[in-house]
C-alpha cells in the first residue's frame, strides 16, 4: 500500500463506515463513535455531537445523506443519528445482540442479530428535502 499511513488512539476499533462528504465514522469497543474528515482528522464524536451514551457500539453504516445508524449491542437498541437534529431510537425491543446494520440505496436498514443468528429487515425510509418518514417494521 503506497501512501498508506494509520491512524491511532482508539479504545479497541470495531467497526468502520465511509460518509458522504469523503470522512468516515469508527465505533470503538464501549465507547462511543468517533468522526473523521476526508483527511483522516478527528472532528468530533457522535457522543458529544447529539449528548448520546452507548453501552457498546458495533455496526454502523450511514445514509447518502449523511445520517448515521449504529447498532448497540450492550444495550439491545439501534439508533439514528440525523445529519440535523435529534437522535431516534428506530428499535429498542425484539433484538437479542445487534451487531452490524446495512443501509441500502432504496432506504432499507437491516440489522444483524448474533443473538438469534439471522438479518432482520427493520426499516424502510421515505427521503424527501423536507424530511424523513420513517415506518419501523415488528421484530
Amino acid at each position: 500500500m503506497r501512501n498508506a499511513h494509520s491512524i491511532s488512539n482508539f479504545s479497541g476499533p470495531r467497526y468502520v463506515c465511509s460518509l458522504p462528504d469523503g470522512g468516515f465514522a469508527v465505533s470503538e469497543e464501549c465507547g462511543g463513535v468517533k468522526l473523521f474528515d476526508s483527511s483522516h482528522k478527528l472532528v468530533s464524536s457522535v457522543n458529544s455531537k447529539y449528548g448520546h451514551q452507548f453501552g457498546n457500539p458495533a455496526g454502523l453504516c450511514a445514509d447518502k445523506e449523511g445520517n448515521m445508524i449504529v447498532a448497540d449491542e450492550q444495550l439491545q437498541k439501534v439508533h439514528l443519528f440525523p445529519k440535523n437534529g435529534s437522535p431516534i431510537c428506530l428499535v429498542s425491543k425484539g433484538l437479542l445482540r445487534p451487531t452490524g446494520v446495512a443501509c441500502t440505496p432504496d432506504g432499507s436498514l437491516f440489522v444483524i442479530d448474533s443473538g438469534d443468528n439471522d438479518i432482520k429487515p427493520l426499516l424502510k425510509h421515505l427521503q424527501s428535502n423536507i424530511s424523513i418518514l420513517y415506518c419501523i417494521f415488528q421484530v
